[in-house]
Order: C-alpha cells, then structure tokens, then sequence
C-alpha cells in the first residue's frame, strides 16, 4: 500500500511539473510571436518608406504551361503513334522612375508558345515543335509634369514576333501628347502627334502613317496577386483601313516562395495583318485578297499555367 502511495504521488508531481514546464513553453512562445509580429510590422513600415521614395521601381511576373504526351498503339484515336506536346511561356515586366518633376515608365510583355504533333507513322510530317503564340511588346513613356495628374508626354512602342517572323511585320509608333496619371498604377496616354512606322516585306498590306495613338494601362500588385492589363491602339488618320488595336490582361496569383498560378489572354484587331495573312496563303485565295473583301477577324489568345513573381 504504501508503494502503490508514493507511485501515485510521484506520478502526480511528474504530471504537475510537465504541466507547468508546458505552460511556461506556451508563454514564452506567446512572447517570441509577440516579438516577431513587432519586427514584421517594423520591417513593412520601412519597406512602404522604400516603396513611397521616388526611385527606379523595378518589377516582373510570368507565366509556364506545358503539356507532352506520347501514345504507342492508340488504336481508338486517328494516329495511334504519336508524341504532342504545348509549351508556353509569358513575362510582364516593368522599371518605373518617378521624380518630383518628370517620370519615364517602361513596360514589356512577352508571350511564346510552341506546339508539336509528331505522327510516328508519317515519315513526311515535322517532328520539332512549331511556333504559335508569339507577341513582343516594348514600350517607353517620359513626361514632364505640368501637375499631379498631368504631363506633357512623348511615347515609343514596338512591337513585333520574334520566333518566325521577326520585324515582318513590325510596328514603331513614336509620338507626343498628354498624359494622364489620375492613380498612382494608372496611366492613360493620348496622343494626337504620332506616327506608325510599319516594317514588312509586303508593301501590298502594310503602309507606315500619321494617327493618333492611346494608351491606356494599369499595373498592380496587392500581396500574392500581380495583375495587368493594357490597351493600345493607333488610329490612322489615312485610312481605317490602316488602324490597330491590341489588348492583353495578365494575372498572377503567388502561391508559395514566389511560385503559384498565372493566367493571360489578348485581343487584337488588325486589319493589315488579316490582308497580309491571306497574301501569304498558298494558293492565294480568288478574288485577289484586298482591304475591301477581306475578312478582319478578331484575333486572339490565351494561356494558363504555373507563374512565377520576381
């Protein structure tokens, strides 16, 4: 009996003291989150003073999809031999300046794909991948500010493709005008004075021409979640037949240690490349493709994937 008293009693002052030791772990963690959230909120508080100094503001964001497959013997589908594969690829970058009396924003956008479908039974058909998606965009804006919101302005933008067909054809607009800042990550650009250097070697489509030129983007990033969109488009005072428009909306969501999902999807509307297009089919379609019977389609494109924020 008195055994069985004492391994009782040294059970429960065992127990006592566990408790204890474990209550007081608990408090001291308590203090150190404590201590933690007091250092993170010092170190958001100088990373917002960083953010409001008037400097180089440097950022990007992109986006990866693919997908490869390879079927042996897939009797059910039209070619049961065969390796296919997506591969994808988007980058949004940007390097602001922002200075008590002028800014120079610069901004570009990059979206390749390639695809492949390699039928194992046909000996003629391309074993590599193709290009598909291909848009380049690069874009330069200074102003001189006139006043919190408004600045007198002077924009560059090329754009291109740079897998197949690099510079053909090619767009430069250079023009002046105001520019519109009513947010600190919106910028509307309207520019009455620009012209559209067009650069391909089919002089039948493409024609260079004075227009105006508008802008219009807003870039933001709220925590894990990048997001862009962008409007531009070149009026041509010669022709209608001779105006553009392109819009891109890209979105990235930031999941773990910069990686998570991106989604980006464009429009474009350009009524000299359908001319070109079809100039370009073999055989050349009957009546002789022109500005007056082709059909302008809308273009466009979009891919989804893993994203990566720098």
């Amino acid at each position: 009996m008195r055994k069985l008293l004492l391994s009782s009693m040294a059970i429960l002052t065992f127990s006592f003291g566990f408790a204890q030791t474990i209550d007081e772990l608990k408090a001291e963690q308590a203090t150190k989150k404590d201590s933690i959230s007091a250092i993170q909120a010092r170190v958001d508080a100088l990373q917002g003073q960083i953010d409001a100094f008037p400097g180089w503001k440097i950022g990007a964001f992109g986006t990866i999809g693919a997908n490869l497959s390879k079927f042996n013997n897939w009797y059910s589908q039209g070619t049961p031999n065969n390796s296919s594969g997506n591969i994808g690829v988007t980058v949004n970058a940007y390097a602001n300046l922002d200075r008590e009396k002028f800014f120079w924003k610069n901004s570009a956008n990059v979206n390749l794909q390639w695809v492949k479908l390699d039928d194992k039974d046909n000996p003629a058909d391309e074993e590599g991948f193709n290009g598909t998606t291909d848009v380049f965009n690069i874009v330069s804006l200074y102003g001189y500010k006139l006043n919190k919101n408004f600045a007198i302005s002077a924009l560059g933008e090329y754009r291109t493709s740079i897998i197949n067909n690099f510079n053909d054809p090619g767009y430069l607009d250079f023009g002046v005008g105001a520019t519109w800042t009513p947010i600190p990550d919106m910028v509307v650009v309207i520019h009455p004075l620009n012209y559209n250097f067009v650069f391909a070697d089919n002089d039948t489509a493409y024609e260079s021409s004075a227009g105006a030129k508008i802008v219009m983007d807003y870039t933001k990033k709220l925590g894990a979640i990048n997001f862009k969109t962008n409007f531009s488009t070149f009026q041509s005072y010669k022709s209608g037949d001779l105006s553009n428009w392109t819009w891109i909306n890209s979105f990235g969501y930031t999941l773990w240690k910069g990686i998570g999902v991106g989604f980006e999807f464009g429009l474009r509307n350009n009524k000299q490349e359908a001319l070109g297009n079809a100039l370009a089919a073999v055989p050349v379609p009957t009546p002789t493709p022109t500005f007056d019977n082709i059909d302008n389609d809308l273009q466009s494109y979009y891919l989804f994937g893993l994203n990566y924020s720098f």
